[in-house]
This record gives structure tokens, C-alpha cells and sequence, in this order.
């Protein structure tokens, strides 16, 4: 489904198609989808029992994460990840609802208590030393967190969404090689924020995402490129993983 909406945008060059619910009893729209149908009606003034929806495929970039025990440990002593920022195995090539249910519910209460018990055996936390950011603020160049963000997300959006193929994919890196240099060289001039570290962040995932992507040869779950359609068990029959 999400393949054939893709499909369709790219010919038409529209931002979105229409799901039409108008054929179905309004009262039985409400009471299966109460949560769309409020948010679409206080939030958007849309009425779906009356009018079609524009709606967009979401794209699942990664299926996976942060590897981890069943624990919720990583390599690093003491960093713990959990929910579907993670990877502990039980899920493949799709990201389905019910995987996330488990990451979000079961692994991340074995997580919870784990941790626990690693902080009571860790000994006192060393002093830290208050963050002098004196000279660093630097106001106007803030625009660049908020550009380069739109920028991060309409080129992993048009380039590295539900259909790629490898000219998308190095059009993608060229672009997201200049936003890391440009996010880095603010880094290290400008007062550091939420925003910024978050911003910093999103430019490394999508970096790495783009070259996982161009290493694996082949179309599989949520990964399909127009050059390699057909899966290839004997050489990618296998989890990606980046140390």
C-alpha cells in the first residue's frame, strides 16, 4: 500500500492522496477511529465522516536500533536503550505495531529494573562541574537548527522514503555530508541546546541510515530500491549492523 501511494505521488507530483471513509456509517467511523476522528475535527476542522482525509505513506527508516541484551544493556557500561529506539532481536525486515508494543512494554520494563540494579551497585556519582557556555550564544545563526531540520527531513522524505534507488540514495548523501559539516562547525561555536543536540543527532542517524541503505544490494521489508528488487538471501540473509 504505502509502495503504491510512493508510486503514485512521484507520477502526479502531489504532497498527498485522499482516503475517502464517506461510504461508511458515521457512526461506526467514530466509534472505531475515535481518536483520529477528534484530532482530525479539533485540530484540522476536518469532518472524516463527511469529507476525504490527505493522508501520506510513513516511512519506518530503521527496523531495529541500539542493540541490546534482553536486558536492555548495551556495549557501553551503564547506557541502557529501550523501546523502539532498540535492537533486541524480536522483530525482522518490517516494523510492525505489535513489535513496538513489546519493545515499548515488555523490554522496556526488563530495562527499568535492570537499570535499577546497576545504579545501586555503581557506587556514588563523581561531582560535575557546572557547563560554562559564557561567549557561545549566539542568537542569530539559531535559524539554521530550524532550516537545516526541514532540510534533514524533505531530502530522507523525496530521496530515501518507501522507494529508493541508488541515484536517490547519493543525491541524499551529498546533501546530508554538507548538513553534518554545517550542524558540526555550529556545534562547536554556539551554546548547546536540546535542539541542537537533536538536530546533530537526526543528521548522524540519517547519514548512516543512507549508507546502510547503499551496502545492502537487494529489496527486502521495508528496504526496496528500484535497482535491486528482488531479495538476495545468499549474500544480505542478514541483520545490519554498525560498530
Amino acid at each position: 500500500m504505502a509502495r503504491a501511494i510512493d508510486s503514485e505521488l512521484k507520477k502526479r507530483g502531489d504532497d498527498h492522496v485522499l482516503l475517502d471513509l464517506r461510504h461508511l456509517d458515521p457512526g461506526a467511523v467514530r466509534e472505531h477511529f475515535p481518536h483520529i476522528h477528534d484530532t482530525c475535527l479539533s485540530r484540522f476542522k476536518l469532518d472524516i465522516t463527511r469529507e476525504p482525509i490527505p493522508v501520506v505513506p510513513a516511512a519506518h527508516y530503521a527496523c531495529g536500533g541500539v542493540v541490546t541484551d534482553l536486558e536492555g544493556k548495551t556495549t557501553i557500561r551503564g547506557l541502557y536503550a529501550a523501546g523502539e529506539v532498540s535492537m533486541t532481536g524480536v522483530h525482522g525486515a518490517n516494523r510492525l505495531a505489535s513489535n513496538s508494543l513489546l519493545e515499548a512494554l515488555v523490554f522496556a520494563e526488563r530495562a527499568a529494573r535492570s537499570s535499577v540494579d546497576y545504579r545501586r551497585s555503581a557506587g556514588p556519582v563523581p561531582e560535575i562541574l557546572p557547563w560554562d557556555d559564557s561567549g557561545t550564544d549566539n542568537a542569530a545563526e539559531w535559524v539554521l537548527i530550524s532550516h537545516n531540520r526541514r532540510e534533514i527531513q524533505q531530502t530522507m522524505g523525496d530521496y530515501v522514503g518507501i522507494v529508493r534507488s541508488t541515484v536517490r540514495l547519493e543525491r541524499a548523501r551529498e546533501r546530508l555530508r554538507l548538513i553534518r559539516r554545517e550542524v558540526e562547525e555550529f556545534y562547536k561555536r554556539t551554546r548547546v541546546t536540546e535542539q541542537l543536540l537533536e538536530l546533530r543527532n537526526i543528521a548522524q542517524c540519517a547519514e548512516l541510515i543512507i549508507a546502510c541503505a547503499m551496502k545492502r544490494k537487494e529489496s527486502r521489508g521495508l528496504h526496496t530500491t528500484t535497482n535491486y528488487p528482488e531479495r538476495d538471501d545468499a549474500n544480505f540473509l542478514r541483520d545490519t549492523i554498525i560498530e
